[in-house]
Parts: C-alpha cells; sequence; structure tokens
C-alpha cells in the first residue's frame, strides 16, 4: 500500500473531522449503521455454543443479512429465501461451514460457505463477509466490492487482484493488508475495521 497516499488521507479526514470516528459528525453517521447493535447480536448468535442450535443460528443469520445496513437491499431477500427453501442438511451445513469461519479451519468454512451459495448466483462477498465482519469486528473484514477496487486502485496495492467470485486468496489477502494499514493511522480511524474501510472509502472522493 502506498503509505504517503494513506498518510496524506489520514491527514486530510482529520483536519475535517478531529478524533476521527469519536468526532460528532462520525458519532452520527455511526448510529445510523447501528454498528455496537449488530456487533453484540452477532457476539450473542454465534458463538459456538449458539451455532450447535441450527435452526435458530439459521434464522439469525437471516436477521443479521436482512438487519445489516452494509448489505444491498437487492441481497437481502434473496438470503431470506434461500435459507427458508434450504432442506435440513443443507442449512447444517451452511451453520456449520459458519462455525468453521469463526471458531475453526477458517478457509475450510469460507469455501463451504461460497460452495453452498453458488448454487443459487449466491456467492456474493457482501453475504460471506458480513457476519465474520460483526462477530470479529476488529480481526475480519467486510468486502465491499466497489471499496476493495477502489482501496487496490487508489493506495496501489501491486500484490492483490479483486475478483468478483469470492476466494480465500483474496479474502485473506485483503484482511492483511487492512489489518496492517490501520496500525499505520491514528487509532481513532479504525474503532472497528468496517469503520476503518469507511474511511479509506471517503478518502477516495
Amino acid at each position: 500500500m502506498d503509505l504517503n497516499a494513506l498518510k496524506f488521507a489520514e491527514a486530510k479526514f482529520m483536519t475535517h473531522y478531529p478524533g476521527g470516528f469519536n468526532h460528532p459528525e462520525m458519532v452520527a453517521i455511526g448510529k445510523k449503521h447501528k454498528m455496537d447493535k449488530m456487533v453484540e447480536f452477532a457476539g450473542q448468535s454465534f458463538t459456538p455454543r449458539a451455532l450447535e442450535n441450527i435452526e435458530q443460528a439459521a434464522s439469525d443469520m437471516v436477521k443479521t443479512v436482512s438487519r445489516s445496513s452494509m448489505v444491498s437491499m437487492f441481497e437481502k431477500p434473496k438470503f431470506r429465501d434461500f435459507i427458508k427453501h434450504l432442506n435440513w442438511s443443507d442449512r447444517e451445513y451452511l451453520v456449520l461451514a459458519l462455525r468453521e469461519f469463526l471458531h475453526g479451519n477458517q478457509q475450510l468454512g469460507f469455501e463451504r460457505m461460497v460452495d453452498l451459495l453458488r448454487t443459487e448466483k449466491l456467492a456474493k462477498w457482501s453475504l460471506v463477509t458480513i457476519i465474520p465482519a460483526y462477530y470479529a469486528p476488529l480481526d475480519e473484514v467486510f468486502v465491499k466490492p466497489t471499496t476493495a477496487k477502489g482501496v487496490i486502485a487508489h493506495f496501489d496495492v501491486k500484490e492483490l487482484v479483486y475478483k468478483p467470485a469470492p476466494t480465500w486468496d483474496f479474502y485473506q489477502g485483503y484482511r492483511t493488508l487492512i489489518n496492517s494499514a490501520k496500525k499505520q493511522v491514528d487509532p481513532g480511524l479504525s474503532p472497528s475495521n468496517a469503520a476503518f474501510s469507511g474511511f479509506l472509502m471517503m478518502a477516495m472522493k
């Protein structure tokens, strides 16, 4: 990542919003996204023990996607209907894949989720990464295609090539990029990885 571009973006943002995301305008924007409530809900709903209840976990996955301000309005009903029409075996497969992603073999869980969602053309970055981004907001990342592509271009990230189809390699690389970049700037810009991505998105405008 071009650190000079990142530091320039930091200086510009902090001039407009002293304190970063603690600035009143940023706090107001944060409330619209209900990040705290979404993180709390995910933290309660997707623990290893909670994920043992397949039906409840599947329902909570739908609730998370439906309530998220970061998921497209077009994708929400499609995901809801997808879960609704899954047979028991596939619903269990999806929940166990999420459990692997959050608490076990991350690559295995990620790829199993993608494989199942792909059967109904729902293997979208947003649907695969939204729950981990809420469950572990300081570690995992929400991959929004427009933001990811913009970050790669604007900050001259040569080691990453964005592709529409979710892959573990890109996710892992993008997560490493975000977690490394946020250490180079004021902590006020990264109360969560989603917020830090929001800062990067605003910096590109």
